[in-house]
């Protein structure tokens, strides 16, 4: 391992420059169509079926807090070309104020975790599905979701007694999984909550107090409503556990047992998993919860998305500030995360950009959650265009427009480089990872390419990269008076340096 570690770093640092081939450009071969299923309710236009003005409702549930900001609804279903080797929405048999949802969020076409997964879903069968972030997963046990609870309405509900419930393993996941929710449902009556730790309490208690469709929520504060009898989990038709695999990394795993020990039993429930692999671990835990569940993978071969091209520059750490200035000066781009090893060196580096007019918030575990939602919100809304984030956010960030994704530090662990990158190329988009190389990072390398199963090669910046700019004056004053100060020299120890 000594001699493959001291090959890798003469490979980058002792070599000509070398480009990385792009192969992620490679266009993903058709697929077949997959069967189609009846839908009772056609979504095609028809005589004799009066338009629809307004939801349908599922049941005797309160009114949606969001009712107020409901569009108009449509009056009839828009009709989708059928293209060879995709399947519509239409295709499916989801009630028809889903599809309307489906349809306002602009969607027309099943990714292919939802070509697998939907059909067996709304077959009421339990399901153990590998996918990646950002492949659609989300919607895809949503819409099932909804569409059999509109079509099995129940009278004579009790208060605080979810039908359906959502674990995920942090909390800015369960809020975007909730807001998924509301934007799929919105032309449904019914409702949805979201709870989870590092917020008020008595605010998300009260917020229960109704006829509850969904729940969403982070494993402990479930278990703390549950203990306190705020919250009834004996009614549950559908669990479903997100990110399983990042459930057994955080220790969670004994927090979803005693959650689903109050469910009813596997089997009387449709239980759902998802899970990035579905390694010995995963599938041996899925035993005890799912019932003979189908099994799906969403091309389990590629770890990384074809849309996200990936780039290493061969840096020394006193670089690193230089190379990171230029890229931001001249890459186009959306929304950029920069991801660091350590919550310090993240903060010498948010005050070293300040100096060169760069106000850039940093994300990590012990900032205050309503801080971090409102970093979140900024990010997702555009206000902010770049976050520094350290790996405990590296599954926490779920925007579809991240262009790029720059990894200043090299992880130490192979897997979080792919949960780093993961953050970009989401939802069809191109994205491009950028990762700075330097002498400490190079000993991660060989991990990252025996886990992809490839070789990278690096590429060595030009003088001009390496060039600092001149400071904005009075940046580092403004950035100071803001409540943060910054540091006397850059993160990377000044002017970068030549070989």
């Amino acid at each position: 391992m000594k001699l493959n570690i001291l090959g890798t770093i003469r490979r980058f640092f002792g070599g000509e420059e070398k480009k990385l081939p792009d192969e992620s450009r490679k266009k993903r071969p058709a697929k077949k169509n997959a069967p189609k299923t009846a839908d009772p309710a056609s979504p095609k236009k028809r005589k004799g079926i009066p338009p629809v003005r307004k939801p349908s409702g599922a049941n005797n549930s309160a009114p949606s807090t969001r009712a107020a900001t409901v569009p108009p609804h449509p009056a009839e279903l828009r009709d989708v070309p059928v293209v060879e080797g995709k399947m519509r929405f239409l295709d499916l048999a989801l009630h028809r104020d889903v599809q309307f949802g489906v349809q306002a969020a602009g969607f027309e076409y099943c990714t292919p975790i939802q070509a697998l997964a939907l059909p067996i879903l709304l077959e009421k069968r339990d399901l153990a599905a590998r996918a990646q972030t950002g492949t659609g997963k989300t919607a895809a046990f949503l819409l099932a979701a909804f569409t059999d609870l509109l079509n099995h309405p129940l009278a004579g509900r009790k208060k605080r007694a979810p039908r359906i419930l959502v674990l995920a393993p942090t909390r800015e996941l369960a809020v975007q999984i909730h807001k998924d929710a509301e934007q799929l449902g919105v032309y449904t009556s019914l409702t949805k909550e979201v709870v989870f730790g590092g917020m008020d309490h008595e605010k998300q208690r009260r917020a229960l107090d109704k006829n509850l469709d969904l729940l969403v929520g982070t494993p402990g504060r479930v278990i703390d409503y549950s203990q306190s009898g705020d919250l009834d989990l004996s009614q549950v038709e559908i669990l479903v556990i997100d990110e399983a695999d990042r459930m057994l990394d955080m220790g969670f795993i004994p927090d979803v047992k005693r959650i689903v020990s109050r469910l009813p039993k596997k089997g009387e429930r449709q239980t759902l998993l998802f899970s990035a692999t579905l390694d010995e671990s995963i599938l041996r835990l899925s035993s005890g919860w799912l019932a003979e569940p189908a099994v799906v993978e969403s091309e389990p071969e590629k770890l990384v998305s074809e849309h996200i091209r990936q780039q290493f520059y061969s840096v020394l750490r006193d670089e690193k500030l230089s190379l990171l200035l230029y890229l931001l000066a001249h890459e186009k781009y959306e929304r950029v995360i920069i991801f660091g090893n350590r919550k310090d060196v993240n903060l010498r580096l948010q005050s070293d950009l300040a100096r060169f007019g760069y106000s850039v918030p940093v994300l990590s575990g012990d900032i205050a959650q309503e801080k971090r939602i409102r970093i979140l919100e900024k990010f997702r809304s555009g206000e902010e265009k770049i976050v520094i984030a350290t790996d405990v956010a590296a599954r926490g960030i779920h925007v579809d427009d991240v262009s790029m994704v720059i990894n200043y530090d090299l992880p130490e662990r192979a897997e979080d480089y792919i949960h780093r990158i993961g953050r970009t190329g989401r939802a069809g988009h191109d994205g491009i990872a950028v990762s700075f190389l330097c002498e400490y990072g190079a000993y991660y390398l060989p991990a990252i390419e025996e886990m992809l199963k490839t070789q990278f090669h690096s590429t060595l910046p030009s003088e001009e990269m390496l060039r600092l700019p001149e400071e904005v004056p009075g940046a580092a004053h403004r950035f100071e008076t803001s409540g943060r100060r910054p540091s006397k020299r850059g993160s990377s120890g000044g002017r970068g340096r030549r070989r």
